[in-house]
This record gives C-alpha cells, sequence and structure tokens, in this order.
C-alpha cells in the first residue's frame, strides 16, 4: 500500500469561528496526511498545499482602501500564504483553497474581491452557526467530475466577501455560482489540480458528501 500524501498546510492561528482541526481531520478522511508549515520555503516533501480561512484578505493588495467592514489584515499572514502559494504553483503541486485561501487564489493571480456582501445570506449567524444556500455546479470541471454537472449543493456559509465574475482573474475559471451570481467555486485554466471553495467543506456538517472533494485533492496529490 502507497504511503498517503503529504499536504502542507500553513500554521496561523484560527480566529474564534474557525476549527483549524476540521481541516486536519477532513485531510486525513479524504486520504492525506498533513505537514504543518511555518517557515517561509514550502517543504520538498510537500505533494500538495492547503489554504485554510480566516480573516480577509488586505485589500492593499488589489489596490483598494480597506471597507470599515473589512476585518484588520494579517499582513504577516498574507505574505506567507502567498509566497507558499507562490511555490506550490511553480511547482504545479494541487492546491484546495477553502474560504479565506479562495479569496486570496483569486487575488493572487490578479483579481479583486467585494469587500462586504450586503446579503446576509452569506454570513454565519449571531450565535456562530453557518447559514446555508444553494449553488449550482458550473459546466464541465473538475469540481462537476464528482459532483455532477448542473448539480445544485446546499451549502454552508460562513464569510462576508467574495468574487464576483468580474471580479474573477483572468487566469481561473467559475466551476460553481450563487444564484445572486458570486464565484462559489473555481479552478486554474493553466494548473494541474488549482481549485477554489467559497463554503467550507471541511465542516462535519458537510459531511459525508463534502469528503469526496478531500478525496479527489489527495488521490491528485498522491
Amino acid at each position: 500500500m502507497s504511503e498517503k500524501p503529504l499536504v502542507a498546510v500553513p500554521h496561523w492561528r484560527a480566529p474564534t469561528w474557525e476549527r483549524t482541526k476540521f481541516y486536519y481531520d477532513a485531510l486525513e478522511a479524504g486520504g492525506a496526511r498533513y505537514l504543518v508549515v511555518e517557515g517561509e520555503q514550502l517543504p520538498a516533501e510537500a505533494r500538495g498545499l492547503l489554504l485554510t480561512g480566516g480573516v480577509d484578505v488586505d485589500p492593499r493588495l488589489y489596490g483598494e482602501k480597506r471597507n470599515p467592514l473589512t476585518d484588520r489584515p494579517n499582513r504577516k499572514r498574507d505574505t506567507h500564504e502567498l509566497g507558499l502559494l507562490k511555490q506550490a504553483l511553480e511547482r504545479d503541486l494541487p492546491v484546495l483553497c477553502i474560504c479565506r485561501g479562495h479569496e486570496l487564489l483569486n487575488v493572487a493571480l490578479g483579481g479583486s474581491l467585494v469587500q462586504h456582501i450586503e446579503s446576509n445570506d452569506h454570513r454565519w449567524r449571531d450565535d456562530g452557526a453557518s447559514k446555508w444556500h444553494d449553488v449550482v455546479v458550473d459546466g464541465s470541471s473538475r469540481l462537476s467530475d464528482f459532483y455532477g454537472e448542473g448539480r445544485t449543493l446546499r451549502v454552508n456559509s460562513r464569510h462576508h466577501q467574495g468574487v464576483t465574475e468580474k471580479k474573477l482573474a483572468p487566469s481561473l475559471q467559475m466551476t460553481a455560482r450563487s444564484s445572486d451570481r458570486f464565484v462559489e467555486a473555481m479552478e486554474s485554466r493553466n494548473h494541474r489540480w488549482v481549485m477554489g471553495i467559497q463554503w467550507h467543506p471541511e465542516r462535519p456538517e458537510m459531511h459525508p458528501d463534502s469528503l469526496t472533494l478531500f478525496e479527489s485533492f489527495a488521490r491528485t496529490c498522491g
């Protein structure tokens, strides 16, 4: 039996609404191992990279001033994760980017963000629980390979920023959309397997269906 592939995960303290362990558990359930990375170099033994949720990306990275409703940025985290992402893309490693990671991927490749979505559908509840909305898997893609083209997914929602088609980086393809036309999933046109997911597939409330995503990621890393 071959050894499970090793996925690098940048190390940052999770905000109160995040649970880092959910990401680790989902990777292991999907058939991968994880390696927590604190340094600037992506380890040579890493076979993939996972970018997790957290505080808002610094708007200065896409040429905007901070909206009053945008989190105070963690510039050290932005710099660290952008550096690891650049190395992973140069090595053409599989990359899975979730929530903040989805947004950071878009910024890294030349896109920008809606700093605050007015609709309450995309944010979590006051008690910290997720809200829920539907997304439609759009066209032929890696995402549709395991969810089905045109399928409607009921997903959790725990963000207040997002990507629209207008703000999508040129090298990214939208692969799932919400009814208000936010880009809920996207993939790189130029890399083997690079995917952004706006919802939180790692959370147990999304299991078991979402584990298919982590299984696909682990297989590609392997």
